[in-house]
């Protein structure tokens, strides 16, 4: 069946927003299109059309009211040659350099996973390294349920959480699932798996953000000095349902992170010293980028005062990089304000006063996608500036 819902009346801005947002509507949905101002919805869904009219138009109402200030604020831009136009996707799936899983799962082979690793070093030596008191962290992928509360990322983010649990520690349910799996001829999606009898409610999650562990890990500390500079890379994880199928948007990603924390005037001046790092970095490789004021995809009632809010105080910068063959941008770099948000939510003190918190963010897939999706698979075409880092990068490697 296939549902056409109006958006008149929703600002052209927010389109998209609505669009993201629908993919959650019904378990049911197979694909979503916004054509000529309006919203096709394919699905399979038992529900009455109604229903799913009447879940799209909670959304449209959510989106559609209030001054939120979405209108373009570009703060940098650097118009890059872009000499590729293909479908980078395709020519990578073609020439087996990326396996696609499934929609926002690959796995990456040379020369992108090559790229990839070379995009963190570059993040970790030509920005990184240039704070100093700079530490380096490792974290894991799972976060406690615990911690991820603290962030509000339950309330603001609940599409995205990954949660993680296990057989209960009873041998029974064990031995009962081991033989049904058995008796079945292996896994299927019928295997006797109920989260009160046989599994314990999550006490875990897959990790959405990097810099939640750098903030659980200085819960009820007392800094010293101005603050501190750690920089850390970690596998994320947020499910976005249809909206896999997007370029650039992976269920398993790579993001690395530069995290201030620390006074007020210590996170806002580092802060923007990197922005100033990032955008210098941008022009040197040349690539088809903008830097604009932005607001988190937030997916609850509250979306208007959070998002604007967000925008007002200038609060998060994206630093988007063009993407030729879909004639769209993605994000590819956020910069990040928190104010005293985490400070608050984990007792991290400097002196008497909660401690400010800042970060800056690369996805590092998204990275290695938009440049190729700029300047392609060959070399040659790349920026000068650009191969020669890479290859002394190889060279250093080896």
């Amino acid at each position: 069946m296939e549902c056409v819902i109006s958006l008149e009346g929703l600002p052209e801005s927010q389109h998209g927003q609505v669009k993201y947002a629908a993919a959650f509507v019904d378990e049911h949905i197979q694909e979503i299109r916004l054509e000529g101002g309006q919203l096709h919805i394919v699905h399979t869904s038992p529900k009455p059309e109604e229903v799913i009219r009447e879940r799209v138009q909670r959304l449209i109402d959510r989106f559609s009211h209030g001054d939120f200030g979405f209108k373009e604020n570009v703060l940098f831009e650097h118009r890059g040659p872009k000499p590729y136009e293909g479908d980078i996707i395709a020519e990578l799936v073609e020439k087996k350099i990326i396996k696609v899983l499934e929609p926002g799962l690959f796995i990456f082979r040379e020369p992108f996973s090559s790229l990839m690793r070379f995009f963190d070093y570059s993040f970790v030596t030509r920005i990184a390294g240039k704070f100093a008191g700079l530490t380096e962290e490792q974290y894991p992928a799972v976060i406690h349920a615990d911690t991820l509360n603290k962030t509000n990322h339950f309330t603001s983010f609940p599409e995205h959480i990954h949660f993680l649990t296990h057989l209960r520690e009873d041998l029974d349910i064990i031995e009962t699932f081991s033989q049904s799996i058995r008796e079945a001829g292996g896994w299927s999606g019928d295997a006797p798996l109920d989260l009160n009898a046989t599994m314990p409610k999550p006490r875990f999650t897959m990790n959405p953000s990097t810099c939640y562990h750098c903030y659980e890990g200085l819960q009820n500390e007392t800094l010293e000095g101005e603050g501190r500079v750690v920089t850390a890379i970690s596998k994320c994880h947020r499910f976005e349902s249809k909206n896999h199928g997007d370029f650039g948007r992976l269920l398993d990603f790579s993001m690395r992170e530069i995290i201030f924390v620390g006074k007020p005037d210590f996170v806002k001046e580092n802060r923007l010293r990197s922005i100033e790092y990032l955008k210098e970095l941008a022009v040197e490789w040349n690539v088809d980028s903008m830097l604009e004021i932005a607001n988190d995809p937030f997916f609850t009632n509250d979306f208007q005062v959070k998002a604007s809010f967000q925008r007002n105080q200038e609060m998060k910068y994206e630093l988007r990089l063009t993407v030729p063959y879909v004639k769209k941008s993605i994000a590819c770099s956020s910069v990040n304000f928190h104010s005293n948000t985490f400070g608050n939510a984990f007792n991290i003190k400097m002196g008497k006063r909660p401690a400010v918190t800042g970060c800056v963010g690369f996805g590092i897939e998204r990275w290695t996608f938009a440049f190729l999706a700029q300047f392609g698979l060959d070399e040659a075409q790349w920026p000068a500036s650009f191969r020669e880092q890479y290859h002394a990068w190889q060279q250093k490697s080896l």
